[in-house]
């Protein structure tokens, strides 16, 4: 059987209307039976009346005499069509029936004569089978005086008719019945849950909020007549705004939290910028003085400017991603791709002349909105994460081309590099924040750990797209932005 045939994947609809047709046709069938069988067994009954007072009215006109032709006893009034008699005396019969219709009676075949033969006296009326032109008849047999056996029977075709009869009209009233009232239900229980099936819609429109960041307003609510809690429906109704009320309260605190460290992120960066240019500013001017600094200092000097460039860089970095999370606009305004792509794999084969840089460009240029310095930064950060963490030689190859999609044109970018690739289990949060693997990512090598979140964020911020396929020998960075 296909999965969706299986009634435990049917809805809660259909499941009800199945087992409401179901159990309505055990009823039914289950009332028509026992009212046919209770027919038969009544005219069973009556017609066993008729057997015993057809069987009196032969016992008084006697046996036939031996020696005499045997007068049928069915030639007397008040004997309806198909009343059979049989005398037995010492194996001799001598019996007769009325032919339907008709007033002669007839002598039965020698077949019929056996069977009424071993008919068993004093016994109740039973039925028995007399071949296919006389069917089933209620026989009784008595035992006379001189030892002569009286066999009485009657027809059982007008029980069976009427039966059959019957069971035509209560079959049919039955599924007429069934139909009416399963299709009256299909309606009732239709009416019945479509409270459930707002229920189900109020669910399924938050569903599809966008709950995972910036601030939500939550102003789904299951309607009042859906929420009576006198009711199994108003129950689920009532549990779901109950449910959809701490979830607005939880999501609005966490947008309070996020602002809150946002802003503070922000202004910290804002404010670190001052000082760190001063720290460099007066180590460039140590490194600088012509009087004789010693060794030691002088080394202390250079630390604490590289310290102080790769702390810039870094407030740089959380800066930029405080003000996209802040939802920030960007420039909007013609960029050309092209020449980002040649400008940004030109100053990444300066800063890793050990890497094997490669470009594939289209014959024409490609042009986007957006901010030209947030895509420059993009592509600066997927080259430097390429040259960060693959060995020398690596060959690392730069795409660009047009894309055709159901909402129009788009631009996709490719940065393909033939390392070692990206564990498995850090590739669902490689644009994290501060991700970093134990021994692919690592302060030592210069990374911050925010360099791919950059890149996811300024893709977001210009409606595109960014993804990364990996595995031994190849790994691919994606980002696709609408023309």
């Amino acid at each position: 059987m296909s999965s969706s045939l299986h009634p435990r994947r049917w809805s809660l609809r259909t499941r009800l209307i199945a087992e409401q047709v179901v159990l309505i046709a055990v009823v039914c069938t289950s009332i028509g039976v026992i009212t046919v069988l209770s027919l038969r067994d009544f005219l069973v009954d009556r017609l066993d009346q008729q057997l015993y007072e057809a069987a009196a009215r032969v016992e008084r006109g006697g046996p036939p005499i031996p020696g005499l032709p045997p007068p049928s006893p069915l030639d007397r009034p008040g004997f309806g069509p198909g009343t059979m008699v049989a005398f037995i005396r010492t194996g001799n019969i001598d019996a007769a029936r009325l032919k339907p219709g008709g007033d002669d009676p007839e002598v039965l075949p020698n077949d019929e004569m056996a069977v009424l033969a071993s008919v068993k006296p004093d016994a109740r009326p039973h039925s028995v089978f007399l071949g296919e032109e006389l069917g089933y008849h209620r026989v009784m047999a008595v035992r006379m005086r001189d030892g002569v056996v009286m066999v009485t029977g009657l027809p059982l075709a007008s029980v069976d008719s009427i039966v059959m009869r019957m069971g035509f009209i209560v079959g049919g009233v039955g599924l007429s019945g069934l139909i009416a009232v399963s299709l009256a239900g299909a309606l009732i229980i239709r009416k019945t849950l479509r409270p459930l099936e707002r229920v189900a819609a109020t669910a399924g429109r938050v569903a599809e909020l966008p709950l995972h960041r910036g601030e939500v307003a939550l102003a789904e609510r299951v309607p009042a007549q859906d929420a009576d809690p006198d009711t199994e429906v108003g129950q689920v109704g009532l549990a779901l705004n109950r449910m959809l009320d701490h979830v607005g309260n939880a999501l609005a605190a966490r947008h309070e939290s996020e602002t809150r460290v946002r802003q503070f992120v922000a202004d910290a960066s804002h404010e670190l910028r001052t000082p760190l240019a001063a720290i460099r500013g007066y180590a460039e001017l140590t490194r600088r003085t012509t009087d004789e600094v010693p060794a030691q200092i002088g080394h202390a000097m250079r630390r604490v400017e590289s310290e102080a460039v790769r702390m810039t860089s870094l407030v740089e970095d959380l800066l930029l991603l405080a003000r996209l999370d802040a939802g920030r606009p960007l420039a909007r305004e013609p960029v050309d791709l092209s020449r980002v792509v040649v400008d940004g794999v030109s100053d990444a084969r300066i800063a890793g002349p050990e890497h094997d840089w490669r470009l594939e460009l289209p014959p024409e240029p490609l042009t986007v909105h957006g901010d030209e310095h947030k895509l420059q930064q993009v592509l600066a950060n997927l080259l430097s994460n390429a040259r960060t963490h693959t060995p020398s030689g690596t060959t690392v190859t730069t795409a660009l081309r047009a894309l055709r999609t159901s909402r129009g044109g788009a631009v996709e970018l490719t940065v393909t590099d033939d390392g070692p690739g990206i564990p498995t289990e850090l590739l669902p949060e490689v644009f994290e924040r501060f991700a970093r693997g134990d021994t692919s990512r690592s302060r030592a090598a210069g990374s911050t750990g925010l360099g791919l979140s950059i890149v996811a964020a300024v893709v977001a911020a210009h409606e595109g797209e960014v993804s990364v396929v990996s595995r031994p020998g190849r790994t691919r960075f994606r980002v696709k932005l609408p023309v």
